[in-house]
């Protein structure tokens, strides 16, 4: 039996029956066929929006200024439909160590600093005080956080994620559309999307991934 190649396969449209042997993907046998082939490209080409340049000029500098890849920025665009307002970060993205201060690495202290037109906000372990951590962060690293909140423990449930999440974005009155949570752990992924956030972002693809580059 001869093997389907590459080429034949990215030929054929969704449902398409794989051709029989011999068969070359000469000429459609079947005469809608052409025509289908034609609205699908269409349809396809349709869910891409084609921007004027200034609008995606304007938003590669947007993604710059939050630290965001621009593919990863035009996704929140698409999904939640507005700008991003804040970044929440767990404890867990920001690698925060205790000893006789608050200990960040050179990286996240480098990237929080870079935010631009943005909130910056603190989601602490259960066993610490948020005002006293974004004081000292404040202190130690010149990072501001315009707010602060006790996350739950790991094994909380959605909807005690989900509190805690709303209990730092309500006093400022912060639409959870628009706030990029910027986690470590899966339960902290779970939270993001029982608050129904912007985007949930893992700390490895935020701090390691460079911002956009300027057009």
């Amino acid at each position: 039996m001869t093997a389907e190649t590459p080429r034949a396969r990215l030929s054929r449209l969704p449902g398409d029956p794989v051709p029989l042997i011999g068969h070359n993907q000469g000429p459609p046998l079947d005469p809608g066929r052409s025509w289908r082939a034609h609205c699908w490209r269409t349809a396809r080409a349709a869910l891409v929006p084609r921007l004027p340049i200034e609008v995606i000029r304007r938003r590669v500098l947007r993604a710059q200024e939050l630290g965001l890849a621009y593919p990863a920025y035009a996704s929140i665009l698409l999904g939640s439909g507005r700008d991003v307002v804040a970044f929440l970060f767990t404890a867990e993205a920001l690698a925060l160590r205790l000893t006789r201060t608050v200990a960040l690495p050179a990286d996240r202290v480098e990237k929080l600093r870079g935010l631009a037109r943005c909130d910056r906000l603190l989601l602490t372990g259960p066993d610490h005080d948020p005002a006293a951590m974004a004081g000292a962060l404040a202190a130690a690293h010149g990072v501001a956080f315009r707010g602060a909140g006790r996350g739950p423990a790991e094994t909380a449930s959605q909807a005690e994620g989900r509190r805690a999440l709303r209990a730092v974005l309500d006093p400022l009155r912060l639409p959870g559309d628009a706030v990029v949570v910027v986690g470590a752990r899966a339960c902290e992924r779970d939270w993001a999307e029982a608050a129904r956030m912007a985007a949930f972002l893992s700390a490895q693809a935020y701090f390691e991934q460079p911002a956009a580059a300027a057009r």
